[in-house]
């Protein structure tokens, strides 16, 4: 059997510990950075399994093939609307919202 590592935490831990608690204003900061990649990759994976380029898809919803990168490499400050463009228009999809408490 093999010994744990006492020197590895967990990935929620490590959080915690470089950002603060949940609810504090550096951890909900690195949350929202977080959702934003997150949103970037989901994009870029999509486009990808279109078979579509950044160019091919800007054409699509008539923005640029550098928006779609900043986009698709965690650009702040995103409209939502674009976002929506991107999804629905661009890539054929649904975008799905949730408000969870």
């Amino acid at each position: 059997m093999k010994a744990k590592n006492k020197n590895l935490v967990s990935l929620e831990d490590l959080i915690t510990q470089e950002y603060g608690t949940i609810g504090t204003s550096s951890r909900d900061d690195f949350e929202a950075g977080y959702d934003d990649f997150k949103i970037g990759v989901l994009i870029q994976q999509a486009r990808k399994e279109k078979g579509l380029t950044q160019e091919q898809l800007a054409e699509k919803v008539g923005t640029s093939k550098g928006n779609i990168s900043k986009i698709e490499n965690n650009a702040k400050d995103v409209r939502f609307s674009t976002i929506k463009k991107i999804i629905e228009i661009g890539l054929g999809g649904h975008l799905d919202l949730s408000i969870k408490f």
